[in-house]
């Protein structure tokens, strides 16, 4: 029923990890939330949910977890159900999470053989023996990125995360995302290993597309909560990418640049589950203490809330990828799989690669652009409203929350050789080779690529640097008694006040202009004339709404579909019974013709032929004649 192997015991504690330093939050938090025990009851079901998915040793079991899981989940964004848009929100979630769950369901249907109380270990032979894998993998992908929050499957993502008490939005994006990662490494390697070329160019493929849809649409978002629900599918796409060369490697028995790609994915799964919880942790208090979530908002908050300012600091540098972080050291990694690829002559490769290798370079540098904005509005410059300049530090409980994942943070960038030679362990107990050796031939104060021209990274001693120089500074400051003189800020001649600071909607407008194309804005522009002269205006007021361009070209288009197939069905079920009987009918030997088609082995004759029997069953029984 449970197992312990090295790859549960990894991922049971990445979710401690999330879980501890939140519930010391969370329980600072609670005095706000009405609904007490409905939270609390769903919160403790939702960790141990979380929990039992990455100790079952069953597929009964798995399902029954995962489903709690999302139950949990989606009745925990309902706690704080007083608006509209918070149930349609929660509502989005639910149907987003089971249409991932019927995928799932029909891949254990099948590589169980009905039994689902089999060891994954067992479903490994029936996998094999199944005439179409490639749907198998598709099953896979469609039930766990559903969940993750990969594109094309992460729409749901910036509606239910920011509507979400605080807590759980840390917990969501920072631990539950992480738990379909899990899914993906358990069953890729124990059932359908090993792997055509092909998946793993899918995976990476997808992973570089997330990566860039999250982080521009990121730049986009003035709902902090939002902009980072957008960063999660962003991350979850450099994890991808990292998990998609591991299978190109394998796939191509280069099996040490493989441990080195899963190795990396690993790492970035754990440190995005450290900065990401952190920072909505972070958001969190400044929502607590504003009473919004618009970023426009906010403003001089470093001075009122500083350990919420610090520890939100450390988490944007991380999440940044900046120098010497845990978050630059796994993307290094994963750059550094990617340019290892170099020598490899099939020629999806050389389009695919290079593709994702610009996303990651891009990904990387309007992330730091977008959290220069998300930091220096919220907590930098002049109050921007009168909440904000009331504000003060969040309560005791809360902030040792903070400090608990800003440690994590920490110990992340400080010991990453310890949870690399983990990491490195896993893989060797899933049958891969250990390159723990490779990375660290010099001790842990250098890390090494494992390809043929690799870089070297010594992020211990970058640190002890960028320490060294800031003491030295400082005491050079102090001893040579550099004098401070206070100027007003000069505004071009006019009077300085929070109007006059840039806004996120200002400083996202040269990004959002080039990328018009995707962003499709509308734009909202109204000012207050003096006297009625348009030429004079006493104070205006600017917006653009951005509407995702997969909701508006994708999931409004489906939406409409199966809407108008509701309708036809509802109309023959009411007025003409006959024809919605043959198509009951019908509909049921398309599912016989189906399984036997999966079933069995495949014959273009049998297939033909009832083909044939279909189309005459349709026009005699369903179209008829026409009259």
């Amino acid at each position: 029923m449970f197992q312990f192997d090295t790859l549960s015991v990894i991922f049971v504690a990445l979710i401690l990890l999330g879980t501890i330093p939140n519930l010391f939050y969370s329980y600072g938090y609670l005095p706000d939330i009405e609904r007490k025990i409905h939270y609390q009851l769903h919160y403790f079901a939702f960790i141990l949910s979380m929990l039992g998915v990455v100790v079952s040793a069953n597929a009964l079991v798995f399902l029954l977890f995962w489903e709690l899981m999302s139950l949990t989940s989606w009745q925990l964004i309902l706690t704080e159900a007083k608006e509209k848009k918070t149930i349609e929100a929660a509502k989005f979630y639910f149907i987003m999470t089971h249409f991932g769950f019927v995928f799932l369901l029909l891949f254990f249907l099948i590589v169980t053989d009905g039994d689902l109380e089999i060891g994954f270990a067992a479903m490994h032979g029936i996998a094999s023996a199944f005439a179409y894998p490639t749907l198998l993998f598709f099953f896979l992908i469609l039930g766990f990125l559903s969940k993750a929050g990969a594109v094309p499957l992460h729409v749901w993502l910036p509606y239910a995360h920011p509507e979400a008490p605080s807590p759980v939005s840390a917990l969501m994006s920072g631990v539950m995302l992480k738990v379909a990662i899990y899914g993906m490494f358990r069953f890729l390697f124990d059932v359908l290993y090993p792997w055509p070329l092909e998946w793993g160019i899918v995976i990476l493929v997808i992973g570089a597309l997330s990566s860039l849809v999250g982080v521009l649409y990121a730049l986009s978002e003035h709902d902090i909560k939002a902009l980072l629900a957008n960063h999660s599918i962003e991350n979850i796409g450099i994890i991808l990418m990292g998990f998609g060369m591991g299978m190109i490697f394998d796939s191509m028995h280069l099996k040490v640049l493989s441990s080195f790609a899963f190795i990396a994915a690993l790492f970035h799964t754990f440190n995005h589950m450290s900065f990401k919880s952190l920072l909505f942790m972070g958001a969190g208090s400044v929502l607590h203490q504003t009473h919004t979530k618009n970023i426009e908002k906010y403003g001089g908050l470093i001075k009122s809330m500083p350990i919420t300012a610090l520890t939100f600091l450390l988490a944007s540098i991380s999440i940044s990828a900046l120098p010497p972080t845990n978050g630059f050291l796994s993307e290094w990694m994963i750059f550094q799989s990617m340019l290892g690829s170099s020598h490899l002559g099939n020629m999806s490769l050389k389009l695919a690669i290079p593709f994702a290798i610009f996303a990651l370079a891009m990904t990387g540098g309007l992330a730091i652009a977008c959290f220069v904005k998300a930091y220096g509005i919220t907590f930098l410059g002049l109050h921007r409203s009168t909440n904000a300049k009331h504000a003060h530090e969040v309560n005791f409980l809360m902030r040792s929350g903070l400090i608990l994942m800003a440690l994590v943070v920490i110990s992340l960038m400080l010991f990453t050789p310890f949870y690399i030679a983990w990491f490195d362990k896993g893989l060797v107990a899933l049958g891969h080779l250990s390159v723990y050796d490779k990375i660290f031939p010099e001790g842990v104060l250098h890390m090494h690529s494992v390809s043929m021209h690799g870089g070297v990274v010594s992020p211990l001693i970058l640190l002890a640097a960028l320490i060294g120089v800031t003491a030295l500074l400082m005491f050079a400051y102090k001893t040579l008694k550099v004098k401070e003189r206070v100027h007003h800020t000069w505004g071009c001649g006019y009077r300085t006040s929070a109007k006059t600071q840039y806004t996120a909607t200002g400083f996202a407008g040269p990004i959002r202009r080039f990328f018009n194309w995707l962003y499709k804005p509308e734009e909202h522009f109204c000012k207050e004339t003096l006297a009625g002269h348009e030429s004079k205006f006493s104070s205006s007021h600017y917006e653009v709404h951005v509407k995702p361009l997969f909701e508006t070209s994708l999931y409004n288009s489906v939406s409409k579909v199966a809407n108008a197939i509701s309708y036809w069905v509802y109309r023959l079920s009411h007025f003409e019974q006959t024809r919605y009987a043959a198509m009951i009918f019908n509909l049921m030997l398309i599912v016989l013709f189906s399984y036997r088609i999966f079933a069995h082995t495949f014959s273009w004759a049998t297939f033909v032929l009832e083909g044939i029997v279909m189309i005459i069953s349709i026009k005699v029984l369903i179209i008829g004649d026409k009259k």
